[in-house]
């Protein structure tokens, strides 16, 4: 019996999904298949190495060349990234537009790094960008007007998560902010990311981006209720209020046929359950056996699950 024979059998047995023998049968018959995300992961990967390459070579080079140099040389990189995606890009339009070439995403991360690069240069050198928070702030208003300009949901979540680091960076310069105020500062940035994201949605403003906001701000908020679980005192308050985040991110991810949401949900209120209780164990052998198998059981779990969604997707 030859392997695309076999396959058949599993396909008629129902051991395979039609999608499954699809795939399997393609790799048998050394037909082509797409390796988009696994490229497009790597060309990302290969853009962020370019840029530390860069910023290796002007820190050896930087007494040689002189600052206003190695800033000249920052600012036309920048200026020449920018001006190929302005040249490049149709209209702005508040509906998803497709992306004008093979390389432009990459020619905007590109730029959007190297303008970051740059203001760090001038902070570090010439300590006349207001300081790093200031600096954190001006490249995600940056970015997030980019992101929309240029219809880029990765750029718009570099613009939010380099928000996010502005408003730690600032939180943290008061000295004896408690660690439950973090918390809520985490709380109402997730909070606020799917508020804005939900009023943008309704606009008609760039509907496609929903999935960003929702996305971030659902692991800001389980971050912020994960972290506080084991507070004395109110340790059982934040693994309550994460377990109901964590319901409603599984029932919402179900609901509209999210799978990251269900996973989010899901991993999530299982660390949070587990190193509760595994605190109040406090035995290394059950806490190892626990993880053995409750974690494979979550594993398998969201397996059976994923393939569930890309079938009934």
């Amino acid at each position: 019996m030859t392997t695309l024979e076999r396959l058949d059998e599993w396909r008629a047995l129902g051991i395979i999904s039609e999608l499954q023998h699809a795939t399997l049968a393609a790799l048998v018959r050394r037909e082509r298949f797409s390796l988009f995300v696994e490229l497009n992961a790597l060309l990302y990967i290969g853009v962020v190495s370019l840029v530390g390459g860069l910023a290796w070579a002007f820190r050896d080079y930087v007494d040689d060349l002189g600052d206003a140099a190695l800033l000249s040389i920052l600012v036309l990189i920048v200026a020449a990234a920018f001006g190929y995606c302005y040249k490049r890009a149709p209209p702005y339009s508040n509906s998803e537009t497709e992306s004008p070439s093979l390389i432009f995403d990459y020619v905007l991360y590109f730029g959007c790094l190297m303008f970051s690069s740059t203001l760090a240069f001038v902070e570090t050198r010439f300590g006349i960008a207001g300081g790093w928070d200031t600096h954190l702030l001006v490249a995600s208003l940056v970015f997030g007007a980019l992101a929309y300009r240029f219809d880029n949901r990765f750029v718009l979540s570099l613009a939010l998560s380099t928000l996010a680091g502005y408003l730690g960076l600032t939180l943290s310069l008061f000295d004896g902010l408690s660690a439950d105020r973090l918390r809520l500062a985490a709380f109402s940035y997730g909070a606020f990311l799917l508020g804005v994201g939900w009023v943008l949605h309704r606009q008609a403003i760039k509907r496609h981006f929903l999935d960003v906001y929702f996305q971030l701000g659902a692991n800001a908020i389980l971050l912020a209720a994960l972290s506080g679980i084991l507070e004395r005192g109110v340790g059982l308050v934040y693994l309550a209020a994460l377990l109901l985040f964590a319901a409603t991110a599984i029932y919402l991810g179900v609901r509209y046929r999210r799978f990251a949401f269900v996973a989010y949900g899901t991993l999530y209120g299982y660390a949070g359950f587990s190193v509760r209780l595994l605190s109040i164990v406090g035995d290394a052998t059950a806490g190892l056996l626990y993880f053995v198998v409750t974690g494979s059981l979550v594993v398998i779990a969201l397996v059976v699950l994923a393939r569930r969604f890309g079938r009934d997707e």
